[in-house]
C-alpha cells in the first residue's frame, strides 16, 4: 500500500472513530420517519428513486410511485428545464422538504451511489440506451414502453440486464391486471384447449419515417438541451413541435411505430399467453385485409389486427383454442366462449389500465430479486415479434426469422432492418 493510500485510509478510521465517539456522547434525536413512523417504511427498507424523462406519462408513473411508503423519490433528470422544475416541486411537496435534486444529463444522475432504482419514461427513442446505461450504473430500473427501437438494441437490452443481474420492468403494466392476467392464464395452461390463435390490437401500420421539421433558432441548453433530446437519434435542426410526444423512429425506421406502438401491450399478452416470453414468431406475412399475420414454429398464429373486436375497451385480445375462447381489453371486462371456464373463480373487473399493481410488483422484486413480470427477456421477444412484424410491413412480403440465431433466413435485406445507426456517443 503507498504512503499515501495509507495516509488516506488512517484519516477515514480517524474521522469515523471520532464520529462514532461523539454519536455515543450526545443525545440521539432519531426522526420518526427513520424508523417507519407516518406511514413510511423504515430508511432501510426503502427504495431510493431517481427518474429520468419526466413528462406526461412519467408524471402519471411518479404519481404511482410516490404513494407507496417503502419509496424515497430524490432526483429528477430531464432536458428540459420547465419538467425539472415540475417534478421538483411534485416530489417537494410530497416530502415537504426542498430536497428532490435535479439534472439535465442522466449520467449524473446514474453516478449518485445512494440511488438504487430508477424510472425511465423519457420518448421511446431514449428507452433502451438509457436502461442499459442505468443497468450498467448498477442500478434496478422501470422502463416505458417502446422499450426498444430494433431487434438489435432488444437482444442487447435482454443481455445487458442478465449479464448485470439487475431487475428490470417494462411498463407494459397490462400484466399486472387481473383480467388480463387471467385470460392469458386461461391460454398458458390448456383451458381453451390447444392453442389456435391469439390476436393482438396494433393501433396502427403506419412506417413512414419523420424527416426534418423546418428549422428554428435553438433554445439555451439550460432551457432545453437539444442535443441530449436527440440522443442516440440522426441529428437534425431544432423544431419547438418536436418537443413533445413520441417523435423519431422508434422501430426500424418507422417513426408512427406500426404495429410496435399498442403492440408493446398486446402484442405482448400475446406472447405471455402463447408461453412464448423466450421466443418469437417464425413467420411474419404483409398486411392482408387489414391482418398481419404471424405464425409460431408450433402453428399457433399471432393475428394482428385493428377491427372485428367486442365492445370492450382499448388494448383489446383474444385468445382462442380449439375448446374456448377469451377477449379481454381496457374495460376490465372479459367475455368467455362458456362460464364454466372461470370454474368459481371471481376475476376482479379493473378498467382504466392503472400502473399502481405493476410498479408494487417491480419494487418488491427490487427487494426479492426476482424476475418482474414485464421481465427483460419477456420485453426482448414480445418487441421482436413487433418489430419484425414491421419489417413485413415496411418490405411488403413475407419474412421468415430464426429466434435461436435471432436472423432472418436468407434473407439480407431484413437482416440490415434488424439494427440502425446510433449518433455518437450512444452507440451500444
Amino acid at each position: 500500500m503507498s504512503k499515501r493510500m495509507a495516509s488516506l485510509d488512517r484519516r477515514r478510521f480517524l474521522k469515523t472513530a471520532l464520529g462514532v465517539g461523539a454519536a455515543v456522547m450526545a443525545p440521539q434525536v432519531i426522526p420518526g420517519t427513520a424508523l417507519g413512523r407516518g406511514g413510511m417504511a423504515a430508511a432501510s427498507e426503502r427504495i431510493v428513486l431517481g427518474g429520468i424523462g419526466i413528462g406526461n406519462r412519467g408524471t402519471y408513473d411518479l404519481g404511482c410511485f410516490l404513494p407507496e411508503p417503502d419509496v424515497q423519490f430524490v432526483a429528477v433528470c430531464d432536458v428540459k428545464a420547465a419538467r425539472r422544475a415540475a417534478v421538483k416541486k411534485m416530489a417537494d411537496q410530497k416530502y415537504g422538504n426542498q430536497n428532490c435534486d435535479t439534472y439535465r444529463d442522466f449520467r449524473e444522475l446514474l453516478d449518485r451511489p445512494d440511488i438504487d432504482a430508477v424510472l425511465i419514461a423519457t420518448g421511446p427513442n431514449w428507452h433502451a440506451t438509457a436502461a442499459i446505461y442505468t443497468a450498467r450504473a448498477g442500478k434496478d430500473m422501470y422502463c416505458e414502453k417502446p422499450c426498444t427501437k430494433n431487434i438489435s438494441q432488444s437482444l442487447l437490452l435482454a443481455e445487458t440486464m442478465r449479464r448485470t443481474g439487475r431487475v428490470f420492468q417494462a411498463g407494459t403494466q397490462r400484466r399486472n391486471l387481473p383480467h388480463f392476467a387471467f385470460a392469458c392464464e386461461l391460454a398458458r395452461t390448456g383451458r381453451l384447449g390447444k392453442l389456435k390463435a391469439v390476436h393482438a390490437h396494433p393501433a396502427g401500420m403506419s412506417t413512414s419515417s419523420s424527416g426534418w421539421a423546418a428549422p428554428e433558432p435553438e433554445p439555451p441548453k439550460e432551457e432545453v438541451d437539444w442535443d441530449l433530446y436527440l440522443g442516440p437519434a440522426a441529428w437534425r435542426p431544432f423544431n419547438r413541435a418536436l418537443l413533445d410526444g413520441f417523435n423519431f423512429e422508434k422501430g426500424g425506421g418507422m417513426v408512427g411505430g406500426g404495429v410496435l406502438e399498442w403492440g408493446s401491450h398486446c402484442v405482448d399478452l400475446c406472447q405471455w399467453a402463447a408461453g412464448a416470453d423466450n421466443t418469437a414468431p417464425v413467420e411474419y406475412n404483409p398486411p392482408q385485409d387489414g391482418r398481419v399475420v404471424a405464425r409460431y414454429a408450433n402453428g399457433v398464429e399471432l393475428v394482428i389486427r385493428n377491427d372485428g373486436w367486442l365492445p370492450l375497451g382499448s388494448c383489446p385480445v383474444r385468445f382462442e383454442g380449439d375448446q374456448g375462447w377469451v377477449e379481454a381489453g381496457d374495460s376490465g371486462k372479459m367475455v368467455l366462449s362458456s362460464p364454466a371456464l372461470l370454474a368459481g373463480r371471481k376475476v376482479a373487473e379493473i378498467g382504466g389500465y392503472p400502473a399502481t399493481f405493476h410498479v408494487r410488483d417491480f419494487l418488491d422484486c427490487v427487494k426479492t430479486r426476482q424476475k418482474p413480470r414485464a421481465h427483460a427477456d419477456a420485453a426482448c421477444y414480445s418487441h421482436i415479434a413487433c418489430h419484425a412484424a414491421n419489417i413485413a410491413v415496411f418490405l411488403d412480403r413475407q419474412v421468415n426469422y430464426d429466434p435461436v440465431k435471432n436472423e432472418f433466413i436468407d434473407d439480407e435485406q431484413a437482416n440490415r432492418l434488424r439494427s440502425e445507426a446510433l449518433r455518437a456517443p450512444w452507440r451500444l
